[in-house]
């Protein structure tokens, strides 16, 4: 499976390259993908989470990104864990 080299950034909408090197083997189901933002340089970890991950669509990785922020902001604005 492959997953993309480049996503884009949650915070500012740049581009975000990844900074891991693929696995001799290929990428598996919970492997963590470091990509790097050339924008605000922020660092993002993502998790190989499909298994048609290279059919999935750069976007697809920041808006699961957005959700898991969104709702941690959420959680801390009514004082949930």
């Amino acid at each position: 499976m492959e997953v993309p080299e480049v996503i884009v950034c949650v915070d500012c909408g740049q581009s975000a390259h990844r900074l891991t090197i693929p696995p001799e083997e290929g990428w598996e189901i919970g492997d963590y993908v470091a990509y790097r933002c050339s924008g605000c340089n922020d660092r993002w970890d993502l998790v190989v989470c499909h298994e048609d991950a290279g059919e999935i669509a750069p976007d697809s990785f920041a808006a699961e990104a957005r959700a898991i922020l969104q709702a941690r902001a959420d959680n801390q604005a009514t004082g949930e864990n």
